[in-house]
Formats: structure tokens, sequence, C-alpha cells
């Protein structure tokens, strides 16, 4: 066991969990309705909106999983930087529409608008589902981040006692959550990432004068992890996968439920709009944390005796720990240590957050109680809350890891299925009601069946298109055959003169500003 390092965790995690508790007098105007508690009153200026976003954006698992992939792979692990900075343009010119039409209407989730826009509550429904299977296994991924460091620390206990710190990290999670709603992970935001900043600042300067400069690292790097491996005749290979797993990705990340409900709650259209100019400082972090895997790489932790055991039980995840492990005294591996498990804490909270929205607002009281007053809405989504902490839970103790990792990979593929209904339905209410219904379930079989050809390890599907072999991102290749039932139903429904129900919303809801 680390003592010094555990210590410096402990004092961190529980001074985090302290800001959690206090937030609850902040701006607090009555927790006991749905609009404060999952949206904190929509009262979040420029600054808060960017440490919310950013915390909620890039998570632990980012911390983890991006480096690892790059020590693993090589340099695919790299398309997180085009991804990133291709989807701050799409949200900068769509997401203000959603901010404007949600803030005229009272709107909570994606779904209320969806529900409002195509006076259709099945399609309201299934886009609700779709956002809380997409987001229950990324909560448990945070999981991971907090798992692997703390056995790093030396915490390696097998069955209820090994996964006692996670249970006692989601205690707390679950407790300041319940008592202060969003307030809690956009206050711990701003430690997180003062934290994360720190440690990658140590680490870009500390690492390479250790290793030989970035000249020496990179002169350690295989030839083959360096650069993307060229197609070969008659298959495009690795750059259409990268290319497509890039835009993907874009398209996909601010659809998902915790995304948007960062978004909802800023307190106007500009705060937004400045945030993706701002957010591309979160890029430069993610490209430096993705070089901490050619940094491992060079270091050969891989070939430390010390951490061969922690490889063979978390496989290349651990390699970020290991390096922090050579690299740092005991007390900062503690400083590091902490700042990836508080960035398990945030996403986790609006995770969970967004996905007690979805249920209160779109199950329950659509279906289950319709006269529910704003108390018993604002007690529900506290109870789902829990729950879904619950599900996370029990999903990463009791299944193995890498049944998260397969349905978080789904949740991608599943999550771009709601786009035509969203993202369009937001400047045309062309789409047929029924046709955004046809079509998504078109999308979530295709997309689900590609990843299953691949037995749920790779997102990436080779679609032969003759005699050429096109690797993609099944979630880019499943939402293309959505829109062409999307588009071909339309047409059809339109000719029988199908009713398409009534628009609730007006033209100037949608550039509505405060």
């Amino acid at each position: 066991m680390n003592w010094t390092a555990l210590s410096v965790f402990i004092i961190l995690f529980g001074a985090v969990a302290v800001i959690g508790f206090m937030a609850a007098r902040w701006h607090s105007a009555g927790l006991d309705h749905l609009n404060e508690w999952g949206l904190a009153g929509r009262r979040f200026g420029t600054l808060i909106t960017w440490f919310l976003l950013g915390g909620d954006l890039y998570t632990a698992y980012t911390f983890i999983a991006v480096p690892a992939l790059v020590f693993g792979a090589g340099a695919i692990g790299f398309f997180a930087l085009p991804y990133t900075l291709m989807v701050f343009p799409f949200v900068y010119l769509v997401f203000p529409r959603l901010w404007s039409v949600a803030h005229r209407h009272g709107y909570v989730t994606a779904s209320d608008f969806v529900r409002a826009r195509y006076d259709s509550g099945l399609l309201a429904l299934v886009v609700a589902i779709t956002g809380i299977l997409a987001t229950m296994p990324y909560i448990a991924l945070q999981l991971v981040g907090i798992q692997v460091v703390i056995g790093a620390m030396g915490f390696t206990g097998t069955g209820f006692l090994g996964a006692l710190p996670l249970v006692v990290a989601f205690g707390v999670l679950a407790v300041y959550d319940y008592s202060s709603g969003l307030r809690a992970p956009a206050m711990i935001a701003v430690a997180k990432d003062t934290l994360i900043y720190i440690v990658i600042i140590a680490a870009v300067i500390v690492i390479p004068s250790q290793l030989g400069g970035y000249g020496h690292i990179f002169a350690a790097i295989p030839a083959d992890k360096l650069l993307l491996k060229p197609p070969v005749p008659g298959n495009i290979g690795i750059y259409s996968a990268y290319a497509t797993l890039a835009l993907g990705s874009a398209l996909a990340l601010f659809l998902y439920p915790h995304s948007v409900t960062g978004l909802l709650s800023a307190s106007n259209r500009n705060v937004i709009k400045r945030n993706m100019a701002l957010l591309p400082a979160y890029s430069l972090v993610l490209a430096l944390i993705a070089f901490l895997g050619y940094m491992a790489i060079a270091a050969g932790v891989q070939h430390d005796p010390a951490y061969a055991a922690y490889f063979k039980q978390y496989g290349t995840n651990f390699a970020v720990p290991a390096l922090l492990l050579r690299s740092f005294p005991d007390w900062f591996v503690g400083v590091s240590f902490a700042a990836i498990a508080i960035g398990a804490l945030v996403p986790a909270a609006i995770m969970s957050i967004a996905s007690a929205n979805l249920f209160t607002c779109n199950i329950y009281r659509e279906y289950l109680k319709p006269d529910a007053t704003p108390q018993q809405q604002a007690r529900t989504a506290k109870f789902v809350s829990l729950l879904v902490k619950m599900g996370a839970l029990a999903f990463i103790v009791f299944l193995p890891e890498k049944y998260a990792i397969q349905f978080q990979l789904l949740g991608g593929v599943w999550i771009i299925q709601t786009l035509p209904a969203v993202v369009v339905g937001l400047y045309t209410r062309w789409f047929h009601r029924w046709a955004l219904v046809a079509g998504w379930l078109t999308g979530m079989f295709l997309g689900t069946w590609m990843a299953g050809t691949q037995d749920f390890n790779s997102s990436i599907y080779p679609l032969h298109v003759g005699s050429l072999t096109v690797p993609g991102y099944a979630a880019l290749y499943s939402l293309i055959g959505n829109f062409a039932v999307v588009i071909v139903l339309t047409l059809v429904l339109r000719l029988m003169n199908t009713p398409s129900g009534v628009d609730a919303t007006a033209a100037a809801d949608y550039v509505h500003d405060v």
C-alpha cells in the first residue's frame, strides 16, 4: 500500500466532497423543483459552463483510455483530437437553437423538444430510452478510472473488499448529488480541472526531461505506432476508419443527455457560443494526455516487473498510472490519482442527473403520473439518479469490465440515431414523425448488428462496396441507413397524406434570447 499517495488522495477527495455538499447553498432557489435541481435554474455563465462542459466531456476514462489506446495501438488514438475540434463549430451553429426553444417553453430534455416539435409521445420516448441506454455504461466506465488508480495505490482486494473503495466513492457522490443537484458537479469541475491542468503541465515538463527530451521519446516509438498504416489494394484501410470515427464521434458527442443538460443549464445562448470558442483549450490538454501513451512506451513501463501484475489485471489502461508512479514522488502521485478519480465523479454526476431528468420528464410525467407536481417530479428525479448510480456500480462490480466497454461502444452507435429527430428538427419539420421512428429503429438495428459482427470488440465495420473494402465507424454507417429510411418513408407518408401532428413551437422560438 502506497500510504503517502493514498493519504493525499483521501484528503483531496474529501475536500471535493465538502465542495459538493456546499453547492446546495449556491444560488439555490428551491431544489424541490426539477428546473432547479436538474438544470441549476439555467443560471450558469460562461466560466462555470466552461468548467462544467469540460468536466462533462473530458472524463477520467479519457485520462486513462485515450493514452492507453495510443500506448497499445499507436497513432489512431489521436482521432480524439480532430473530432473534438470538429464538434465545436457544429455545436456553435446548432445548439443555441435548442437552448432558445427549450428556454422559451421550459423544456428540460431533448425529448421534451421532440415531443413538442413532432407531436409524438412515441418518438420522444424512444429518444429518452436511447439516451438512458447510452449513458448507463458511460457512467460505469467512469468507475474504471477510479478502479485503476485505487489498484495502483495498492488497494487490490477481491470481492466486496475490493469493491469497497468504489462503493464509498459513489456513496459520497450519490449523497451530494441528491442534495445539491447539478450545482455540485459544476463546483467540483472547477477543482477537478485545476488539478488536471497541474498534473498535465508537470507531466509534459518532468517526464520528457527524465527520458532525454521529446526527440528521444519519438525515437523510442516503433514506426508502426507513429503513423497510420497505409491502405492496401482493395482496402482503404485505417484512413477511412480514422476519418469516420472522428466525424461520427463529433456528431454524437453533444447528443448525449449529459451534454444536453450542460448546455441547457447556461444562462443564455451566447454562453454556449462563447464556450464553443473557448473549449478547444481542452483539446490542447487532450493532445498532451494522448501523448502520455507515447511517453509510457518510451519509459518502458510495460517491461517493468514491478507493474507486471497490474498490466495483467488492467491491461493497457494501466499505462498512465504506471508512468506517473515511475516519474513522480508519492505525494504528487496522490495528487495525480485524485485528479483522475475526481475526473470520474464530475461526469458521472452529470450523467446520472441527465438520465434522471429524462426518466422524470419523458416517462414518469408522460406515462405514469401526468398530474405530478413539481415537487413530486424533483423527488422522482433525485431517486432515479440514485438508482442509476447503483446500476452503474453493480455493472462494474458484478460484471467483467469488458462488458461495460462493449456497451459504451454501442452507446455512441445508439445515441447518434437521435440526430435526425433532434438536430434536423431544430431547422425543419419536414421529416414525418413515423418515418423518424422507423429510421431510428433501422439505425439501432444496423449499428448493433455491425458491432456484433466484430464481436462487440470494435466499432469499426468493414463495409464492402463492390471489390473495395471501406472500414468505417458503425455509428456513421448506421446513421446513413437511418436517414435513407427517414427520407424515403417521409415521401411515402406525405403522398398518403398521413397526419403529421401539430408543432407546438414557432419559428421565433429558435432564436429567442433572454
